[in-house]
């Protein structure tokens, strides 16, 4: 049976790379993106899980006679931190794929 140690091989490198992939990935998890709007009055921050953790707004942009200013300031610096971390997530988890042509993968 010729190639079954090729095909063990290769199984413990998918088994390596996997592991490295999740560990990437909870790596991924700890970083934070900031995104800003309005010449840094409104600051977005998020995780490398797109998750919001954190909105600073200056009190000069609070203007309850303009709230779509506001909103979007928030929308702006919102979508830039999500960049920034889209960005990051590709740049680390696309090495992992880097090669190989998988549809929908990073």
């Amino acid at each position: 049976m010729r190639g079954g140690g090729n095909m063990q091989g290769m199984m413990k490198q998918m088994q390596k790379m996997q592991k490295q992939m999740a560990e990437a990935q909870e790596e991924l998890g700890t970083l934070k993106f900031e995104g800003s709007a309005g010449g840094g009055m409104v600051k977005v921050t998020v995780s490398g899980h797109k998750e919001v953790l954190d909105v600073v707004l200056d009190p000069s942009v609070v203007d309850p006679e303009d709230v779509e200013m506001l909103q979007d300031l928030l929308i702006v610096a919102t979508n830039e931190a999500f960049k920034k971390a889209e960005e990051h997530a590709n740049s680390t988890m696309g090495k992992f794929t880097k090669g190989l042509n998988l549809p929908g993968m990073f």
